[in-house]
C-alpha cells in the first residue's frame, strides 16, 4: 500500500421522496466512491447507528458498505475490511461476493482525521425521524443475543424503515437460523408493525416482546425464499407483500 494519506468524507445524501431512501456516501480524497455506479451506499442507521459499524479497532472489521438491489445473495453488494494501524485507519479488501472481478483502491486514512469524521457524522442526526430511532433501538434488542428469535428458530434479516411512512416499519425474518439463501429451504417472513408518538424505548421494548412472546410467523406473511419450503412448512406461495395490495 502506498504512503499516500486520502481524506474521508461521510456525506449523508437524502434524495426525493420518491425514491427509495437515505444514502451514507463515503466520499475519499474529494471523490463519490459510488457516484454513477450501480451500486446504493447503505444508510444511516447502519452505518452511523447504535453499532458503530464504521469505528476503527485493531481487529480488522468487514463492513457491508453498499449493495446493488434487493438481497447481495441476487444483486451484490460491497464489502470493506476496516482497521487501526497505529496513527492510520485502513479501508482493504473490497470486495463483491457476487462479482470476483469487483475491486477498489486500498485507502489509508490519518487515524485522528478519520475518527473526527466518524464522531461527526454518528452525532449529526438531521436525517433522522422518530420511526428510524424506534427502528435502531429494535434491531439491537433482537440481535443483542438473539435469544428472543432463536426460540422459533428465525433470526433478524432487516428493519425497514422510510421517512415518506413515518408511521410503521417493516420487520423482516429470516427460517432457519443461518440459512444460505442459495439452497432451497429457507423463507422469508415479513411483519408491518406501527410506529406511534410514544417514547422510543418504550415502543421498542413493546415490539420485541411482541415479536418474541411467541413464534412470529404465526402473524408473518411469506415474503420471499423457496416454494420447496414454503409447501413443506404449509404456508401460502407466491409470496405476499403489503405494499402490493
Amino acid at each position: 500500500m502506498a504512503d499516500t494519506v486520502d481524506v474521508l468524507e461521510l456525506r449523508i445524501i437524502c434524495p426525493p421522496a420518491a425514491e427509495v431512501g437515505l444514502e451514507v456516501r463515503p466520499v475519499i480524497g474529494g471523490r463519490d466512491v459510488f457516484a454513477g455506479s450501480p451500486y446504493r451506499s447503505v444508510r444511516p442507521r447502519h452505518l452511523l447507528g447504535s453499532a458503530g459499524l464504521l469505528r476503527a479497532t485493531a481487529a480488522p472489521r468487514e463492513v457491508r458498505i453498499a449493495r446493488a438491489g434487493c438481497v447481495e445473495e441476487c444483486c451484490g453488494a460491497v464489502h470493506v475490511t476496516i482497521r487501526r494501524e497505529r496513527e492510520h485507519v485502513l479501508w482493504t479488501g473490497w470486495r463483491n461476493p457476487m462479482d470476483k472481478d469487483f475491486g477498489l483502491a486500498d485507502c489509508r486514512f490519518s487515524a485522528a482525521q478519520y475518527d473526527a469524521e466518524v464522531a461527526r457524522a454518528e452525532a449529526d442526526r438531521r436525517w433522522q425521524w422518530p420511526g428510524a430511532v424506534v427502528a435502531d433501538l429494535l434491531e439491537a434488542k433482537l440481535t443483542g443475543d438473539g435469544s428472543g428469535l432463536a426460540a422459533w428458530d428465525c433470526e433478524l434479516e432487516a428493519i425497514w424503515d422510510s421517512w415518506t411512512e413515518p408511521d410503521r416499519m417493516d420487520v423482516v425474518l429470516r427460517h432457519p437460523r443461518d440459512c444460505d439463501e442459495r439452497e432451497d429451504h429457507w423463507l422469508q417472513f415479513g411483519i408491518r408493525l406501527p410506529i406511534c408518538a410514544d417514547d422510543p424505548a418504550r415502543q421498542a421494548e413493546r415490539l420485541e416482546a411482541r415479536l418474541t412472546a411467541g413464534d412470529p410467523r404465526a402473524t408473518a406473511q411469506v415474503w420471499g425464499g423457496s416454494q420447496t419450503a414454503a409447501e413443506k412448512l404449509g404456508y401460502r406461495w407466491p409470496p405476499e407483500y403489503p405494499w402490493d395490495s
